[in-house]
C-alpha cells in the first residue's frame, strides 16, 4: 500500500473578469427587467443605442448573483441621485411641451432643427382627414400610393378609393398586386417620408380643408341657398364644386349614406317632433325617400306612431321643414364626432 502523501491539488487560476462596460450593465438591467415582466419602450431610443444594446446582450452569457446584485445596486444608487430629468434633445423637449407652445412656434422649431414629430408615422397618417390623404395619392407614385392604401384602416381606405376618379382608383388598386415583396424597412421609410411632409408643411390657420369647411355650412343651409352656391361654384371651379358635393351631407343623402342598422338610433336621437315635421312637410322626392328609408328600418310600432303623428299635425311650411331637416343633419354630424357613427361612401350614381 502506497503510504506517500497525496500531492497537493492547486485550484486552476482563472483570469480576472474584466470590469463590465456601461452598455453591458445596461444590457443586464434590461434583461432583468424583461425577465420580471416589465414593459420597456426601447423603440423610443435612437437606432444606434438600440443597436448597441442588442449587441451588448449578444456578447453576454451568464452573470452570477453577486455581479447582478452589484449592477442593480449601482443602477438604484444612480436613480436616487437624480433630482430632475429633462427630455433628450429638442425632439424630447417639443414632446414635453406639446400643447403648451403655439402651433407656429412648435412648427418653426421643428423645421429649423430638422426634428420630426414623434410617434408612429402610420398611426399619424391613419388619423388624417380623408381630404389630406387624397393629396398624397395625387402627388405620390403608384407604388407609394398602394402601400399607403394598404396600411390605412379598411373603412377609411374604402372611402378614399370611392372618392378617387375611376382611372386613378383602378391604377392604385392594381398597384397593390405588386406590394407582396415590400419589406418592413421599406414600409417604415415610406411612412416616415409621408409623415415628414406633414411636419414640414407651413402652419395653417384652418385645420379643415376649404371644401370641408364650406360643406359643413352648406349641410345646414336651405336647399335653394345650397343649389345656388353650388351652381355658381361649378361655373368658376368645377373641381372645387366636385369636392364640395363629395363632403356635403343633405337629408336626401341619408338613403344612401346611413347604414340601415343605424337608422333606429338616429331617429331616437333626433326625436319624434322633427321626424313628424319632416314626414308631414317634405315634398321633394329625395327627401321623401330618405324618411321612408329610415322608417322602413325601424320597428313597425314606432314607424306607425311617427306616421300617425305626422297625419295629425298641420302641414308645416317649407322653412319649418327645412329647419327640421337641417337639425337632423346636425345631429348626425354630432353622432359622427362623438359616437363614431360611420356613413357609407357617396355612390357614383344616385336615383332621383
Amino acid at each position: 500500500m502506497n503510504t506517500q502523501p497525496l500531492a497537493r491539488i492547486t485550484p486552476v487560476q482563472r483570469p480576472a473578469t474584466p470590469p463590465l462596460r456601461r452598455r453591458h450593465k445596461a444590457a443586464i438591467i434590461v434583461r432583468f427587467l424583461l425577465s420580471e415582466g416589465a414593459e420597456i419602450p426601447l423603440t423610443d431610443l435612437p437606432e444606434d443605442l438600440q443597436q448597441d444594446l442588442t449587441q451588448a446582450m449578444g456578447q453576454l452569457r451568464y452573470i452570477d448573483r453577486d455581479t447582478l446584485a452589484e449592477v442593480l445596486g449601482e443602477f438604484a444608487e444612480e436613480l436616487e441621485q437624480i433630482g430632475l430629468a429633462f427630455p433628450d434633445g429638442l425632439a424630447g423637449a417639443l414632446e414635453a411641451l406639446d400643447g403648451k407652445l403655439s402651433p407656429e412656434t412648435a412648427a418653426r422649431l421643428r423645421r429649423e432643427a430638422g426634428v420630426r414629430q414623434k410617434g408612429d408615422a402610420w398611426a399619424r397618417l391613419a388619423a388624417l382627414d380623408p381630404d389630406v390623404l387624397l393629396g398624397f395619392f395625387e402627388r405620390e407614385s403608384l407604388e407609394v400610393s398602394a402601400v399607403l392604401l394598404s396600411k390605412l384602416p379598411t373603412d377609411k381606405a374604402a372611402g378614399l378609393l370611392a372618392r378617387m376618379p375611376g382611372e386613378q382608383a383602378r391604377r392604385v388598386a392594381f398597384a397593390m398586386s405588386r406590394t407582396e415583396q415590400v419589406t418592413p424597412e421599406a414600409v417604415y421609410r415610406i411612412g416616415v417620408s409621408l409623415a415628414t411632409q406633414i411636419d414640414t408643411a407651413p402652419p395653417r390657420e384652418f385645420e379643415k380643408p376649404p371644401a370641408k369647411r364650406l360643406g359643413e355650412i352648406l349641410d345646414v343651409s336651405t336647399a335653394n341657398t345650397r343649389d345656388s352656391v353650388l351652381t355658381g361654384i361649378e361655373e368658376d371651379d368645377a373641381d372645387f364644386a366636385r369636392a364640395l358635393r363629395g363632403v356635403i351631407l343633405t337629408f336626401a343623402d341619408l338613403r344612401y349614406r346611413l347604414k340601415p342598422i343605424d337608422a333606429p338610433a338616429v331617429v331616437r336621437t333626433i326625436g319624434e317632433e322633427d321626424m313628424s315635421i319632416i314626414i308631414a312637410g317634405a315634398t321633394a322626392e329625395g327627401d321623401v325617400k330618405a324618411w321612408e328609408f329610415m322608417l322602413s328600418n325601424m320597428s313597425k310600432r314606432l314607424s306607425d306612431q311617427l306616421r300617425n303623428q305626422a297625419r295629425e299635425r298641420t302641414t308645416p311650411d317649407e322653412e319649418t321643414t327645412e329647419g327640421a331637416m337641417a337639425r337632423v343633419v346636425k345631429v348626425i354630424r354630432r353622432m359622427q364626432a362623438d359616437d363614431g357613427l360611420e356613413l357609407l361612401p357617396i355612390p357614383d350614381v344616385r336615383d332621383e
